[in-house]
């Protein structure tokens, strides 16, 4: 009995050491990482147009997260699917897109989004239209 409960009282002790240190790891992780996910749902060839496609990819922002300021290769309809974020385009003044609206960004307009909400994540729907094989985001300096 007496030696159950030390290995038991040893693997808990080892299990919060473990913990502690993963989670300091993973808040070091975290503050270097990209707040933004993008998750491409299609991509396919234009009818008609050689070199060009449909992109469509959400994204979603954590609460207090930001698309730091980068730019799309491609022209782009982005509607809000959840919460709002503050758009700062370049030369331009900010604005906020709510749940349920859309707006158009065109072509390497260069930007930054803000998900201003300290509780409620955002999620974007952006559907674009660049040429063949462009990634979905190019960061600006």
């Amino acid at each position: 009995m007496n030696r159950t409960l030390l290995l038991l009282a040893v693997g808990c002790v080892a299990g919060m050491v473990i913990g502690a240190v993963g989670t300091t790891y993973v808040s070091a992780q975290g503050a270097s990482a990209p707040q933004i996910t993008r998750t491409e749902i299609l991509r396919k060839p234009l009818s008609g147009i050689d070199g060009k496609e449909v992109v469509v990819f959400l994204a979603d922002i954590p609460p207090g997260g930001v698309a730091s300021t980068h730019y799309h290769p491609g022209d782009e309809a982005i509607y809000m699917l959840r919460g709002s974020l503050v758009f700062e385009p370049d030369k331009e003044k900010p604005f906020e897109l709510k749940a349920g609206e859309i707006t158009f960004n065109p072509a390497k307009h260069i930007h930054k989004a803000t998900n201003q909400s300290p509780s409620e994540p955002a999620k974007v729907l952006n559907c674009m239209i660049a040429e063949k094989g462009q990634p979905l985001a190019f960061p600006v300096q």
